[in-house]
């Protein structure tokens, strides 16, 4: 069967920059919040991956897109290997470039229209990062950005399988940036209640409260196998199965039965033709949120059983990356079939009753035969997306 492979892999993030860091950095179970609340990529220079002059010109949502998208593409082969007008990029973002928005605002309203910058709109639209990934690497196939707040990166990936599957082109650049902590972005969620008050991010757990903000970019090349394997690329893992909904409901609150999780999960193992009793590992979007969590505890269970796979969420790690996670939990999903090893939830000591599944917490645990794995992403708006990828 040609199926859809991943052949390369990028991600900066909160714990580290690379995806051989970042998987080895869950594993060690170590966290990239701060004692201030929030998740920084504190290690990243954008000065690394582009020269000074286009770091000025470009938002960080932008900066961390181009880091992910250049390892990825590096370890893919892609430059010069592939022909161009079969590349495509689908980079999204929930936010788009909050850093230029609040940074030209504030020059607006103490300058006026003489002091604000030229490049402002081209810094901040949401699909920068597209545009920039795609220039970098020739890419002329189709290229645009996919806002669906925090099921944006999810969408992105499975919206690049869509799009190999129709032939339109042999390999897609495929993810989620976000880098949205501005005083007012946070300011907006802690007025709505979303944030954790204490600072703390407990998927699961009985005393959660809320999520950390965080910051981050991931991105996974995706391809057809047969050209993988006629340009001898190494496979890396599979992306068999996308499914999407939306509650129609609430435009921040999921809806109680969980139906729109349900139906993007059930989607997913449709198009992947694979059982509920398939799935090995669920890397769920376990946002630390009291509606979040136990909703989407109880649609695990109602689609794959009340005995269920292990579960855990990267959130209690790195924070909620927004537009990023669903492309971060999706590497991590990569990683964890081909390393046969489960990364734990940080933050979670005593399971909420309302959430009850078998939560991988404490410690790492080891999944030799895992074969089949499921990330969840779940946003504001009612989207909901679900992928399932297996092992090479």
């Amino acid at each position: 069967m040609d199926g859809i492979v991943v052949t390369g892999r990028g991600i900066v993030s909160s714990v580290a920059t690379g995806a051989d860091n970042f998987f080895d950095a869950l594993l060690n179970m170590q966290g990239g919040i701060t004692d201030e609340g929030v998740a920084p990529c504190a290690e990243f220079d954008a000065e690394t991956v582009m020269s000074a002059k286009e770091a000025r010109r470009n938002d960080r949502f932008t900066q961390l897109a181009v880091g992910a998208a250049d390892e990825a593409a590096a370890e893919a082969g892609l430059m010069g290997e592939v022909e161009p007008s079969r590349v495509g990029v689908i980079v999204g973002t929930g936010v788009g470039g909050l850093t230029t928005l609040q940074k030209e605002c504030e020059v607006w309203l103490e300058g006026g229209d003489r002091a604000v910058s030229p490049l402002f709109v081209p810094m901040m639209m949401p699909n920068a990062a597209a545009g920039q990934v795609a220039m970098r690497l020739g890419a002329h196939g189709p290229g645009f950005s996919v806002a669906s707040a925090c099921a944006t990166g999810a969408h992105a990936i499975g919206e690049a399988k869509r799009m190999i599957e129709r032939d339109e082109v042999d390999v897609v650049v495929a993810g989620g940036t976000e880098a949205a902590l501005v005083g007012l972005c946070l300011a907006a969620f802690r007025k709505m209640g979303a944030l954790s008050r204490e600072g703390v991010s407990r998927p699961f757990d009985v005393k959660r409260d809320g999520f950390v903000m965080g910051e981050g970019a991931a991105v996974l090349v995706l391809e057809r196998e047969a050209h993988a394997r006629a340009r001898g690329a190494k496979i890396l893992g599979r992306v068999t199965g996308y499914g999407a909904s939306n509650d129609a409901f609430h435009i921040t609150q999921p809806e109680e039965n969980g139906r729109g999780a349900i139906e993007a999960m059930k989607a997913a193992l449709r198009d992947a033709d694979l059982s509920p009793s398939d799935v090995g590992y669920v890397n769920a979007h376990g946002t630390s949120t009291p509606f979040n969590d136990r909703i989407e505890a109880k649609a695990i269970k109602k689609v794959l059983g009340e005995d269920g796979p292990p579960v855990s969420s990267c959130k209690g790690a790195i924070g909620h990356t927004l537009g990023a996670a669903g492309a971060i939990e999706a590497l991590a999903c990569v990683e964890a079939l081909r390393r046969g090893a489960l990364p734990p939830t940080l933050g979670l000591e005593e399971v909420d009753p309302e959430c009850e599944a078998d939560h991988v917490a404490g410690a790492p645990r080891e999944a030799p035969d895992l074969k089949v794995a499921m990330s969840n992403s779940f946003g504001f708006g009612g989207q909901n997306a679900s992928l399932v990828l297996q092992a090479a």
